[in-house]
């Protein structure tokens, strides 16, 4: 145990490294650890697997019509044999995947994968070496060509740009098997172009799918994780926080522990000398924080989305303040002004203060003034709901600052003196 393990893990709700310094500062047993290995595991984040069994039914039905498609020529072929044993084996492959991974999971490791474009490739040999002598491959390859869609099966199991290589190099062999063989006219060029552009265009569309999806679920994630701390205390530790807290107080107790049963000797030796100060040094520090941060700020610095878009002025932590139906209000106001990418680089800075009109003796209230300033958001461009939003937050009034967005709230909430 050295005092260099308890820096803070610079990630944000999504578990995603924001720098280099600290790539392995989650401990493998802990709650984030755990969850971190879990996600990243291939084929068990973000239910893409949904996505990969949608592929393969892609890719059964195009078999299906491909099967169809063979047997509409059969009469033309010079020899029956390699297409039949190559659609035979393509068939073979799909279902031996399909069982592979309803028994093993939603995994194909390296060998599985190798395997697997092995046989496609047989598949491609033998349907090349039928359609050779007929030098018309757009027209008459037929297995080839469904390779592109069974290369879909892999899509959600694999890296992207393993997959995409894949295609590539089939769509490069059959291309190099129409040059040499298909003489081009303008019959039969608009065949042969269809028969390359359906050997990548599968797993490119489908690559294009699923990274959106995979974008989609994150920022409803992300979203979800930040409206959590709407309910927070008006000083807390963030989520991160807390499982450093929860790290840095097992670290204390079993020094302690070790202390009390005499297995540390007294007096401390200086390397357990500095430990212990610096584990009392974090413990401080998170303590500090606590009182100082507000729930705004953690829903900030520890979004992937706001934090790389908002900045947040809050020198009298007066977010605090705000009951939860504000804090729903402005972070669903501020999400919708920065997530929305038709507005290209959209940025807002909030701040919050100082409170210059007296408290309501009255209804015991003070105004806690909020600026919101944006750029690359343009007024004619903010969603209804955006509005709506603001209006939990209390009264406003919007103008336009160098042709982006600047609203002014006046936020009506309790007078702290008064709780």
């Amino acid at each position: 145990m050295s005092s260099s393990g308890w820096t803070n893990p610079e990630e944000n709700t999504l578990g995603v490294i924001l720098g280099r310094r600290n790539r392995g500062g989650v401990p493998n047993a802990s709650t984030a650890g755990r969850a971190m290995r879990q996600a990243s595991a291939r084929g068990a984040s973000l239910g893409t697997g949904y996505l990969g069994v949608g592929a393969s039914v892609l890719a059964a039905i195009q078999g299906v019509y491909g099967i169809a498609l063979f047997l509409s020529h059969v009469g033309a072929y010079p020899s029956l044999l390699p297409v039949a044993v190559a659609w035979l084996l393509y068939a073979l492959t799909l279902v031996g995947v399909a069982i592979a991974i309803a028994t093993r999971g939603e995994r194909m490791p390296n060998w599985m994968f190798g395997v697997f474009l092995i046989f496609l490739a047989g598949v491609v040999t033998l349907d090349l070496i039928a359609v050779w002598p007929m030098h018309d491959v757009g027209q008459f390859a037929t297995a080839s060509v469904s390779v592109g869609f069974g290369l879909l099966v892999a899509l959600t199991l694999r890296r992207g740009r393993e997959v995409l290589a894949a295609a590539v190099l089939l769509s490069i062999a059959v291309l190099v098997a129409i040059v040499v063989t298909t003489p081009l006219t303008p019959q039969n060029i608009p065949a042969q172009i269809v028969a390359v552009v359906l050997c990548f265009a599968p797993v490119s569309i489908g690559l294009y799918v699923i990274r959106r999806f995979r974008r989609i679920v994150q920022l409803e994630l992300d979203r979800v994780l930040v409206q959590s701390t709407v309910s927070a205390p008006r000083f807390a530790v963030g989520m991160l926080a807390s499982e450093e807290l929860a790290r840095l107080d097992l670290a204390a107790e079993e020094l302690l522990d070790s202390v009390a049963t005499g297995k540390t000797k007294l007096p401390l030796t200086p390397k357990t000398a500095s430990v212990a100060a610096s584990l009392a040094t974090e413990l401080r520090l998170h303590l500090i924080e606590g009182r100082r941060e507000t729930w705004l700020y953690h829903a900030i610095t520890e979004s992937e989305q706001l934090g790389k878009s908002v900045s947040l002025t809050d020198r009298g932590s007066l977010a605090g303040l705000l009951d939860p139906t504000q804090r729903d209000g402005l972070l669903a106001a501020v999400w919708l002004l920065v997530s929305d990418k038709s507005k290209g680089s959209s940025t807002a800075q909030l701040t919050l203060g100082p409170v210059s009109s007296a408290p309501d003796p009255v209804s015991k209230t003070i105004t806690v003034p909020i600026v919101l300033t944006t750029t690359e958001v343009a007024r004619n461009r903010v969603d209804p709901a955006t509005w709506d939003a603001i209006g939990k937050v209390g009264r406003f009034v919007d103008s336009t600052q160098n042709s982006s967005l600047r609203v002014e709230i006046d936020c009506v909430v309790g007078n702290p003196a008064e709780q």
